[in-house]
């Protein structure tokens, strides 16, 4: 592998399915699974399959929608479910199971009642299964962002030992700052045998709103894997966007990282994802957000009329967006108001322009945003 190169684990079929009253039928998970092929993903986690009988069937009946990503089925360091999980994945082309346990004091005492030695057996004997049934076994450290490193990575290498390919280590409850998280990922790259052989993978959950910050900390520092979301959903906040990470790898060239994300799906695989869960996008998301490319400001019209990068460091249809949005609001200027008439086809001299903000204002004053509509009315006026 392109040492480079980040892989793209989507869970949006899983994580992001989580979100209450986000619920898809197996039909609505099969459409979202082919964009994901089209949109190029590396990874997509298929669901839990041990869950229900919907989410197995929903795994199988992926398995055969793709052939380019590799398939990923979850489960607990549990027996049942690993064997759930292989029954599942049975058909895939390349199956993958994301098999674990949690490490943090919090999850052993308060959750699983056991103890650390029982943690690092049991992570050694749910890989062992897992292989049995796949070669490709992602191992998880739920809850590692608040996980003792030396204790962390003692679990990892039995892990390795056991023979895991990838390496998750989750902020499960979005607690890490980025250099904590950064350092956490060096830390284990430096003290696990063997674990050059293994791929490190982020999970990152946004809880203080730093999981797209964490991601890329974790890349940084020798992570290659970033399992995130379309639109950032998931449990609680959230977990880390899809498209904010592939956007900050492609804008900050010098990082030398890259994906094999087309770009120009982004927007388009964002509504998709928002359609079918109902889940609304937020208006100022990043990326795919309907102001992400918007601008009201004058002093900022004026700019982006002049030289779209003054304002926006992204190019709009880099991620599938048309083109950038002028929007017409009581702190809009000049500028911003004869570049929507010229594009309804008035050329208004400067002198026609001083009159017609003066009216533009006023109606403005009593809209959230004036239209094209409004704007036919008042050029109207002047001629009449």
């Amino acid at each position: 592998m392109d040492t480079n190169r980040i892989q793209i684990f989507d869970t949006t079929l899983r994580d992001g399915e989580q979100v209450p009253g986000c619920k898809l039928d197996t039909d609505q998970k099969l459409v979202i699974a082919r964009q994901l092929e089209l949109l190029g993903v590396d990874v997509i986690e298929a669901g839990f399959p041990i869950s229900s009988p919907g989410d197995f069937k929903s795994v199988m009946a992926i398995t055969r929608a793709v052939s380019e990503p590799v398939v990923c089925a979850l489960s607990r360091a549990v027996k049942k479910d690993i064997e759930r999980a292989g029954e599942a994945l049975q058909y895939a082309k390349r199956p993958r199971i994301h098999t674990g346990i949690g490490t943090s004091e919090s999850h052993i005492r308060y959750k699983l009642r056991t103890t650390p030695e029982d943690i690092i057996e049991r992570a050694k004997g749910a890989v062992r299964l897992a292989k049995s049934f796949v070669e490709d076994v992602e191992f998880y450290a739920e809850d590692a962002g608040r996980t003792d490193n030396e204790f962390l990575a003692r679990v990892i290498q039995a892990a390795v030992d056991a023979g895991a390919t990838v390496l998750n280590i989750p902020d499960t409850t979005g607690y890490c700052l980025p250099d904590e998280y950064g350092a956490k990922i060096a830390y284990l790259r430096d003290n696990v045998r063997g674990i050059e052989k293994c791929t490190l993978s982020t999970h990152c959950h946004n809880d203080l709103g730093l999981a797209t910050a964490n991601s890329i900390a974790g890349v940084r520092n020798g992570a290659r894997q970033i399992e995130c979301t379309i639109n950032g959903i998931g449990e609680r906040a959230g977990n880390t966007s899809l498209e904010e990470v592939v956007m900050i790898m492609r804008q900050h060239a010098h990082l030398g990282l890259d994906t094999n994300i087309n770009s120009k799906l982004l927007l388009e695989t964002s509504h998709l994802v928002s359609e079918s869960m109902g889940m609304v996008v937020q208006p100022n998301k990043a990326i795919v957000g309907d102001n992400a490319f918007a601008h009201s400001s004058g002093i900022h019209q004026d700019g982006v009329i002049k030289r779209r990068d003054t304002y926006e460091i992204i190019d709009p249809a880099e991620v599938g967006v048309d083109e950038s949005r002028i929007v017409l609001t009581a702190r809009s200027g000049r500028a911003a108001l004869a570049y929507r008439f010229k594009n309804l086809g008035h050329n208004v001299t400067k002198v026609q322009l001083d009159d017609l903000y003066q009216e533009f204002l006023r109606v403005a004053d009593q809209k959230k945003e004036v239209e094209d509509k409004d704007l036919e009315t008042l050029i109207s006026a002047m001629v009449a």
